[in-house]
């Protein structure tokens, strides 16, 4: 089997340190008293990356189950949730939230610009009475990247509880939790972590763990309930036996991250670089402004399919890209650079490799993608 070079937007390449890892001889994480320490120590890693003094956990299950367990955690029958909705992500928050009874009422922004937030605040001078917010950060079909602190100093003024999906942007978008006030922020190892999928990150505030301890109905999950974890290290007792092999990984990956220092400038300049060549040779990008640092969408061009790029791409140079699917289904292919896929010469790699492939399926390219990106 051929594996190919993957520059989706996650899961991502992974490190041969983090793989290395992953291979060391496993415990029995529910007994090595060992293993609790060091589950906390990278927990401690993981705050670096949040920048929090909160509470964070590492969780056995794809990010997915962070964005179900915040509203399964947080949301009793009949309260009033707010969906900040700008797309196919934030959107779907809203389900998440009807599942465990919430009352949804949606703001929807244009889905191609980053949600505005003197327009959300006019909302919320007229409708402000809400338990929690849910919005996502990077909303990755669609490339674009949401104010993030703004919308968290705003919800905090109303006093409303945040949910956050940072799946695709802890690690290359700039996020304070504690400065912004964030309650539940939801990521995942696969992304710009780039470590392999199956571990979920949350920080969790005071203000969150009060809202879970006060409860009026239990929460209806065991997996799905960050209550049971608040206290795992006072009683040295994981709610489940922990994926031990995945945790070692992933932590090779937080210190790859660390010892790299300003990895969020890393992730601007290349996403800079990409879209300067792409719009340099002729193609239009899917958002119009909020573009983010960690994924581009661009708009299919006219005459050909995605289908055609996906399948040339990685027929003939081996290089998987994305599509999106819904309402972006067959109009748009993204490119991830995120994680170990943001360095130079592999986005020179995929470009060249995009510039061949848009041409022989007779797109009209202006020059070349790749040499624009490699401009002094």
């Amino acid at each position: 089997m051929k594996i190919p070079f993957i520059m989706t937007p996650g899961p991502t390449q992974v490190n041969e340190r983090v793989r290395a890892a992953m291979a060391r001889e496993a415990t029995n994480p529910d007994l090595d008293a060992s293993f609790f320490e060091f589950y906390k120590a990278s927990c401690e890693k993981l705050k670096k990356i949040y920048n929090t003094e909160e509470d964070v956990l590492i969780l056995g299950g794809e990010g997915i189950l962070g964005l179900e367990a915040a509203c399964a955690s947080l949301i009793e029958e009949g309260d009033r949730v707010l969906c900040i909705d700008n797309g196919i992500y934030g959107k779907g928050f809203g389900d998440f939230a009807k599942i465990y009874g919430a009352e949804v009422v949606f703001f929807t922004g244009d889905y191609r610009r980053a949600i505005d937030v003197e327009k959300l605040e006019e909302f919320l001078k007229e409708d402000h009475d809400f338990k929690l917010a849910t919005f996502v950060h990077c909303e990755t079909p669609s490339g674009l990247t949401n104010p993030a602190g703004e919308i968290g100093e705003l919800l905090n003024k109303y006093d409303i509880l945040s949910i956050v999906d940072s799946v695709s942007s802890l690690g290359g978008e700039e996020l304070e939790v504690d400065k912004w006030g964030l309650d539940l922020v939801i990521s995942g190892s696969q992304k710009c972590i780039s470590s392999p999928p199956g571990l979920t990150f949350v920080s969790v505030s005071k203000r969150a763990w009060e809202t879970m301890e006060n409860r009026k109905t239990p929460i209806a999950s065991f997996y799905a309930n960050l209550l049971i974890w608040k206290n795992w290290y006072r009683d040295k007792l994981f709610p489940y036996t922990q994926l031990s092999n995945n945790i070692y990984g992933n932590d090779v990956a937080f210190d790859i991250l660390l010892e790299e220092g300003d990895y969020v400038k890393r992730h601007k300049e290349i996403a800079e670089m990409v879209r300067y060549s792409l719009i340099s040779a002729g193609l239009e990008l899917y958002p119009i402004e909020g573009h983010a640092n960690t994924v581009t969408t661009i708009l299919v061009p006219e005459g050909i399919s995605f289908k055609d790029i996906y399948n040339t791409m990685l027929d003939e140079h081996n290089i998987m890209i994305a599509g999106a699917f819904e309402d972006l289904d067959g109009k748009v292919f993204r490119i991830g650079h995120m994680g170990e896929n943001c360095y130079e010469e592999k986005l020179y790699i995929t470009l060249k490799a995009l510039d061949t492939t848009l041409k022989s399926l007779g797109a009209d390219i202006k020059g070349s993608i790749h040499q624009y990106f490699a401009r002094d």
